[in-house]
């Protein structure tokens, strides 16, 4: 955490309610979303209300940078260590902006959580200088962003998760079972974005009984695609997709990519369905004989098939689904969702 000046865990514990910040910029790395949260109580008794929510965009230069840096096979520790300043002050001003919106000031902020934005996620042990070591990077520096906004902030969620045992991935299932666990309903939490992931909550769930897992790819390789073919940053509404043909037989031996045969809980990033991926299946196209659209399409299915085989084989064998709630930029894609 990095403290500023005058700031007293006792004070801010002993507040309630608190006005929280979180910010956080994902796989697909388009911005920063901020998010300003009342929160009351602690723990499993904590209740909150969303305030104000906003995004802000990162210039085209910084998401370039970004994504360079994220699939790149070795990288200038220069320009990770400039980028991790950068990205401090876009977090920075993104929260000055949003809080504004809000009809807020800085100086009303108790503390900011901070995601950062993942450059790298390698979840699996790798014999490294004599040791199993599993790694996780965030960049978006905390300490820029608390001298910045004058607000206590917290960061370094994946690696702490890491640290005891866990995958660094998914993040969001504590807050899934605060804000969607059910007494009489059987939940599955499918979040869509760059990467999907699923948290499943029965019934009356108590926090022990939350599972969650990665289940492949989400937006990430969609977009890549749609930017290698149209120059556009997303398939807005899955529109060039739904023009195409799946090609089943490509679509299955996708679905024979090593991570589906990981048992889950497990975690996953761009590293393994990233950019590369797309460009390989890019440059494979054409002596398929399929159009871009086709290509779009059998990717989308891909997202689509491997949340419904991880749903298939690692919900419904604990659970009856009652009810799956989306979310995520995948939920905005009709295409994806119906198929």
């Amino acid at each position: 955490m990095t403290k500023t000046a005058g700031f007293s865990w006792q004070r801010l514990l002993g507040k309630d309610p608190k006005l929280v910040l979180g910010l956080m910029s994902g796989t697909s790395a388009d911005g920063v979303d901020v998010a300003v949260v009342e929160i009351r109580g602690v723990g499993a008794d904590a209740t909150f209300r969303l305030q104000h929510f906003g995004t802000v965009a990162y210039p085209r230069s910084v998401r370039e940078a970004v994504l360079a840096v994220a699939q790149a096979e070795a990288v200038r520790l220069a320009d990770v260590a400039r980028l991790n300043m950068r990205l401090g002050e876009l977090f920075a001003e993104a929260a000055e902006q949003v809080v504004e919106r809000a009809g807020l000031r800085l100086s009303e902020v108790d503390l900011i959580g901070s995601h950062g934005q993942t450059i790298g996620h390698f979840p699996e042990p790798a014999n490294f200088l004599g040791n199993q070591t599993r790694a996780t990077v965030q960049i978006a520096e905390p300490a820029v962003i608390a001298k910045r906004t004058g607000v206590p902030t917290v960061a370094d969620f994946r690696v702490s998760d890491l640290a005891v045992g866990g995958e660094g991935a998914p993040l969001v299932p504590y807050f899934d079972w605060l804000a969607l666990r059910h007494l009489n309903r059987n939940v599955v939490a499918l979040n869509i974005g760059g990467i999907a992931n699923v948290t499943v909550l029965p019934k009356g769930a108590s926090l022990e009984q939350v599972l969650a897992s990665d289940t492949g790819p989400g937006n990430a390789m969609i977009d890549t695609l749609t930017e290698i073919y149209w120059g556009e940053p997303m398939d807005a509404g899955g529109r060039h997709a739904s023009q195409g043909r799946i090609d089943n037989e490509w679509l299955d031996r996708l679905m024979r990519e090593a991570y589906f045969h990981r048992v889950p809980p497990k975690s996953t990033g761009r590293e393994t369905f990233g950019r590369a991926f797309a460009k390989r299946l890019a440059e494979e196209a054409p002596r398929r004989g399929l159009y871009p659209e086709d290509v779009l399409a059998t990717v989308t299915a891909f997202t689509a098939r491997s949340v419904a085989e991880a749903i298939n084989d690692f919900v419904l064998p604990r659970m009856a689904v009652d009810e799956i709630l989306v979310s995520g930029g995948g939920a905005r894609n009709p295409f994806l969702l119906h198929m």
